[in-house]
Formats: C-alpha cells, sequence, structure tokens
C-alpha cells in the first residue's frame, strides 16, 4: 500500500484529524508518542500530509485543503483555486459542459470545473497524482463529475469533449523550464491539440512567455491574484479574439483589455507615481494605465507611470512622491534619520541594488513609514521617496 492507500483508510483519516494542527518543530516527539500505537508508515505519511495541507492553505483554503490529498509537487505546481475558478467561470460562459483537462495534476482545476458545473476527463501519466486526483475528487464530493484516467496525454482522444485544458509541466530536474518547446508536453503539441478543440481552448503557460511564442490565433491573458502574478492563459476558440492580450486582476475580475495604444513617451516626475500591477505589465499594457491616469514614463525602460493628478485606476497602485535624489545611501539615511521613519518599504525597477540590502545599510528607526522607489530617470539612478496616495 503507498501512502494515500493508507491514509484513506479509517485509521488513517483519524490520524489525519489527530496530526491536522501539528506544530512542525514538535513533529519527532508527534511521531515518538504516535508510533506507540499506530504503525510507523502510517504515522510518517499521515505527519507528511499534514505539512502539504498546510502549505496548500494558502492555494485552496483551509476548509478544502484539510481533506484533500497533496503530493509535493502538486502542492508546488497546482493552480490557486481562486485562479482556476475564474478559467472555469469563463469556460462555462462560453456554453462548455464538458471539458477534457490534460496534465490534470492532483486535480485543482478539475475541480474547479466540476464546482462551475463542467464534466471533465482528468489526465496524468503519473499513478501517484492520478490517485490523488482520484481521491481529492470523491473527498469534495465531485467524484460523479471527475473522471481520472492514467494516461499519456499525447494519446488521449478529446473528440468527445466541449473543450480542452492542457497545463504542461514547466518545471524539470534543474528548476522552472523557460523555453515553452522544453514543457511537457511542448507547447507545439498543446496548441495543436487546442484547435482541435469542438468549442473552445486554454494553455496554461509561465507569465514570462515570450509574446513572439503566441500564437497568431490565440488571445493571450496575463492573471494576477492579490497583486501577484500567477500564470498566463492562451484562448482558442469560441470567445477568444486572435492576436488580442488582456490583463486579469483577481479578486475581481478586473479585466484590462489592449488597445494598442504606442508605449508612453518618457517625462519629468509628477506630484504621483502608478505602480501597474504585475499582470498589467506582462500583458504590455503599461501604455493603457498611463492613458487612464494622464501620465508618462519615468524612463523609457522602466514601468513606472507618472503624472501630476490623482486618478483612480484599479490596475496600479499610486504613490504620492515627496522627495527625488539621485542614488545615494548616506543621503537617504539622513532623510529618512530626519523624518523619523523606521517602517520603509523598498520596490525597485532598473536597481540592482536588492531591498533587504538598502534596508540594512539606513537602519530605519522612528514612528513613521514610507516608500523608496530605486528606479532610473532619463537613464540616471534615481530614489522616488513617498507614501501610498490617499
Amino acid at each position: 500500500m503507498n501512502d494515500l492507500d493508507f491514509l484513506r483508510t479509517p485509521e488513517g483519516r483519524a490520524l489525519l484529524d489527530e496530526v491536522r494542527d501539528a506544530d512542525p518543530a514538535q513533529e519527532l516527539a508527534v511521531a515518538t508518542r504516535l508510533r506507540r500505537t499506530h504503525p510507523a508508515p502510517l504515522v510518517s505519511a499521515a505527519l507528511g500530509q499534514a505539512r502539504l495541507r498546510q502549505r496548500a492553505v494558502a492555494k485552496f483554503g483551509a476548509a478544502d485543503a484539510g481533506r484533500m490529498f497533496f503530493t509535493p509537487n502538486g502542492v508546488e505546481q497546482s493552480t490557486r483555486a481562486s485562479v482556476a475558478a475564474y478559467r472555469a467561470e469563463r469556460l462555462h460562459g462560453l456554453g462548455v459542459r464538458s471539458v477534457a483537462d490534460l496534465c490534470c495534476g492532483i486535480g485543482g482545476d478539475a475541480i474547479a470545473l466540476a464546482r462551475a458545473g463542467i464534466r471533465v476527463l482528468a489526465v496524468d501519466r503519473d499513478p501517484l497524482t492520478c490517485e490523488a486526483a482520484r481521491a481529492n475528487a470523491d473527498a469534495l464530493g465531485l467524484a460523479d463529475l471527475i473522471e481520472v484516467r492514467e494516461a499519456d496525454v499525447t494519446e488521449v482522444d478529446t473528440a468527445p469533449y466541449d473543450a480542452v485544458f492542457v497545463d504542461p509541466a514547466r518545471r524539470g530536474g534543474r528548476g522552472r523550464i523557460f523555453d515553452p518547446e522544453a514543457y511537457s508536453p511542448p507547447l507545439s503539441w498543446a496548441v495543436a491539440a487546442a484547435r482541435t478543440a469542438s468549442r473552445a481552448a486554454a494553455l496554461k503557460v509561465a507569465p514570462g512567455i515570450p509574446h513572439e511564442a503566441v500564437p497568431a490565433d490565440a488571445e493571450a491573458e496575463w492573471i494576477s491574484d492579490g497583486g501577484d502574478v500567477k500564470e498566463a492563459v492562451l484562448w482558442f476558440g469560441a470567445g477568444a479574439a486572435p492576436g488580442a492580450v488582456r490583463a486579469t486582476l483577481l479578486p475581481g475580475p478586473r479585466t484590462l483589455p489592449g488597445t494598442g495604444l504606442p508605449d508612453p513617451e518618457a517625462r519629468t516626475p509628477g506630484r504621483y507615481l502608478y505602480e501597474p500591477d504585475g499582470a498589467v505589465v506582462r500583458a504590455h499594457l503599461v501604455a493603457e494605465v498611463a492613458a487612464q491616469v494622464g501620465g508618462g514614463l519615468l524612463d523609457a525602460t522602466i514601468a513606472y507611470v507618472t503624472a501630476d493628478e490623482l486618478l483612480s485606476t484599479p490596475y496600479a497602485t499610486a504613490y504620492e512622491i515627496t522627495d527625488r535624489m539621485p542614488f545615494n545611501v548616506k543621503k537617504l539615511k539622513a532623510l529618512l534619520r530626519e523624518r523619523g521613519v523606521g517602517t520603509l518599504t523598498v520596490k525597485k525597477r532598473g536597481s540592482a541594488v536588492e531591498p533587504e540590502e538598502l534596508r540594512k545599510k539606513v537602519r530605519p528607526q522612528g514612528p513613521n513609514a514610507a516608500t523608496v522607489f530605486l528606479t532610473r530617470v532619463a537613464g540616471a539612478p534615481t530614489m522616488l521617496i513617498g507614501h501610498p496616495a490617499r
């Protein structure tokens, strides 16, 4: 029996409940105590699963993570539930009622699709991963909508399904894979599979995918959640606008479509600095944000927008700039001491200085807070000091 077989027995489930809130620092003592009354392999499996569930809370929420079963790779590579739910709702809105989920992993996307009322064929070639996906479908009461199949995704007939969703593996033995053709399966295969879908298709890719690698007949969407860029999705078929780009921010969703604006010109710093959301930057839509706030760029190569007025936009965070100076640690330290700044947020674009390194050098002290931007203005290393605009 493997770990998941153990853990799905009544004894295993009881043990999982017992170690749910185990403190990692006390794990050895807990394991020693439990091994007096339970088989050692079961205790080890339960404690390992408890650690994975604790890590998974950030992606799946406490309620689901506390019932699901994970593998280490599954926690690392699975889609955040909020992002998967957004994507599933978009497919449902396109009239999709069945999806072939290829490279399904532990089933995070299949779960979101099923909760949107979509029937799912979830396919993966790894036996343990498939077992985790089945266990999760069962644990969340979705087994009637999710069929898990252990197979090579390149050999699966997707014709009976309205849509295809592909999430190729983007990690290898040496870490992240940046070349889309080195994905498993390669992006070119996933694109070909998407083009055969009867209604729609979505391909999950790394947010750093080069724009020139996006097929001409795909719509590219970059998605962030809570300000963190999570993924890019290539959409095909119904509802997709070939060649279009968009940035979608969660929660919301709030979507900024590309309008083909040219890059904004650089200008002298104004009273306000706008920091576009990472999805906006990845989608190359900084010009759209600049147009919304009537601003320009601090530097032609930096994705910071500056403007004289404070205008509301959900696609960027606004800061009021109080000071501007050439990069100089001693002068910054003196200014922060004069202002009584003890809470210092350091942001950077176009600077090689690490925020923690700078924070250690200036040693902020005092009751006040400030934000310093390490960037370039007209090519010159510059520090801009300010605070979130109100």
